[in-house]
């Protein structure tokens, strides 16, 4: 959400912001809806107060035997009562209209993030690793991943497209995954947390998913939605909450399902593990302080580039540009793994810095130190990382000409002991 008064003061600013991000200028629609909001709510008051003295002077007219006066004034009260009840109800749906265009609106990018509207904007900011050499041409995940357990004919057969089903050594792969990225994560200070898998409206409105992108998540039939992350359990554990500065920052972790509709996805990434309706994911979200969201942030990027720095995959670091940001987010890097079967760089982590757009929809504060008043606090959250695309980089990275392949160090111990996963 955008606060009101920034927009009232500071429209053309604001216009430009969404212009960053290839959207129209909307503040004079806002400053509209929100004159008219306040219109009722100013004639609401002055009426009320005409009410309330009106209701007075009828009393002394009755004391003095005025009866004209008091039966005039008895029908203004009459008027007044009719019509407040009118202003009441434009002053109502005055908020809710204002709210609901508020709503829509991304959060605005920050200063230093690139101009741009797509991917072609984003800026590489480093790289790590060195890329594999291979004595043969290395293959695609999809094509190495069935003879090591990989089923995706019968996850289709059960469940339809978009669906994996594992067996063997790869399933305890992707287990010994998930329970090394908490572990790590877990090292490095942020609190390990177990999540309800299903929320609700006002939990994904928090995030700012809601009511833009409902058709990306998938809805019960009670109405509640399953997490498309769980840094929309996690954001949420502090919504409508006032907390103290020494509570700050809070740093949270877990490793849950997550559940996606890839609405608009029709045709990419069709084959393998990229792009799934269920996948498992480590998350991170850090709620902060905003002169230390900055500091955060980096420490995030930092707990999701040594992941892939203990598993030897290598990556590039990505600032993505104002048009390529998610919704909610002031400014965003990715972190993109290389796949030699694809021979490119793909997204495997996201990391955003979104500032106090989702405090301000979660209506969550803190009151700094010292301070008798409260400010919004900022929220951060990243990926550490999405389970499936680890899963796909290692078997394209460690993949052997016999179809085998290696287990990253790091994972062995996860593993039992087993150093190759064998066709």
């Amino acid at each position: 959400m955008h606060d009101i008064k920034f927009i009232r003061e500071n429209p053309e600013a604001f216009d430009a912001a969404l212009a960053r991000k290839g959207l129209d200028p909307v503040a004079a629609e806002i400053i509209a809806l929100d004159a008219r909001r306040r219109e009722a709510l100013n004639e609401s008051q002055t009426a009320q107060a005409r009410r309330n003295e009106a209701s007075k002077l009828i009393g002394q007219a009755m004391a003095q035997k005025d009866v004209a006066t008091a039966d005039a004034l008895k029908a203004e009260v009459a008027e007044l009562k009719t019509r407040l009840t009118e202003l009441e109800e434009l002053a109502r749906t005055g908020d809710a209209a204002l709210a609901d265009r508020l709503a829509l609106l991304p959060n605005l990018p920050a200063d230093d993030v690139p101009d741009g509207l797509d991917e072609a904007g984003n800026v590489e900011v480093s790289r790590w690793g060195d890329l594999p050499q291979f004595d043969f041409e290395p293959k695609e995940h999809a094509d190495i991943g069935p003879a090591l357990g990989m089923d995706f004919e019968t996850a289709a057969k059960i469940a339809g497209a978009r669906f994996t089903f594992m067996r063997g050594g790869i399933a305890r792969m992707n287990r010994a995954l998930g329970q090394f990225m908490l572990d790590a994560q877990v090292e490095r200070g942020y609190n390990e947390c177990a999540t309800p898998y299903l929320v609700r409206d006002e939990a994904v409105f928090g995030v700012g998913q809601l009511p833009k992108f409902a058709e990306d998540l998938f809805q019960t039939t009670d109405g509640r939605w399953l997490i498309s992350t769980s840094e929309v359990s996690l954001t949420n554990s502090v919504r409508e909450q006032i907390l103290t500065a020494a509570e700050l920052p809070i740093r949270l972790t877990a490793l849950t399902p997550c559940f996606r509709s890839e609405a608009g996805s029709a045709g990419r990434d069709t084959r393998g593990l990229i792009r799934q309706h269920q996948f498992e994911k480590v998350e991170l979200v850090t709620i902060a302080a905003p002169e230390h969201s900055q500091m955060e942030h980096a420490r995030m990027c930092a707990a999701s580039e040594a992941i892939l720095q203990a598993l030897g995959l290598p990556y590039r670091k990505m600032l993505l540009c104002a048009g390529d940001m998610g919704q909610a987010s002031r400014k965003t890097f990715d972190l993109e793994v290389w796949l030699p079967g694809q021979n490119t760089y793909r997204e495997i982590a996201s990391i955003s810095n979104c500032g106090d757009y989702q405090a301000r929809r979660m209506n969550t504060r803190y009151r700094p130190e010292g301070e008798k008043g409260t400010e919004f606090v900022h929220t951060l959250n990243g990926s550490a990382l999405a389970i499936g695309r680890t899963l796909v980089a290692i078997v394209e990275n460690y993949q052997q000409a016999d179809g085998s392949v290696r287990v990253p160090e790091a994972l062995v111990p996860y593993m039992g002991g087993i150093t190759v996963l064998t066709p």
